[in-house]
């Protein structure tokens, strides 16, 4: 079964600090998982940002992959909100 999570975040709308961190993240994360990931902005909210990241097969060793890879990247202090979704079968 295939796994989403979606996760979002507050920040300053041009924290360009923050996103080049957030794309290392998403470049480590390729390299360790296979898991290519988004980033995304709310249309109406610049500062409410949004990873994103599809078709992962395991979610448990995923998270522990992103969390660590998040420390890493030095994001592990920002607050941010999971959500995992699953396919309606």
């Amino acid at each position: 079964m295939s796994h989403s999570l979606y996760c979002y975040f507050k920040t300053d709308a041009g924290d360009a600090a923050l996103l080049a961190r957030l794309r290392t993240l998403q470049s480590a994360l390729l390299t360790r998982t296979g898991v290519a990931g988004r980033l995304l902005r709310r249309r109406d909210d610049a500062g409410t940002w949004m990873e994103v990241y599809e078709g992962i097969s395991d979610a448990d060793v995923f998270r522990l992959v992103w969390l660590e890879a998040s420390a890493e990247c030095g994001l592990a202090a920002l607050s941010r909100h999971e959500e995992w979704f699953q396919p309606l079968d």
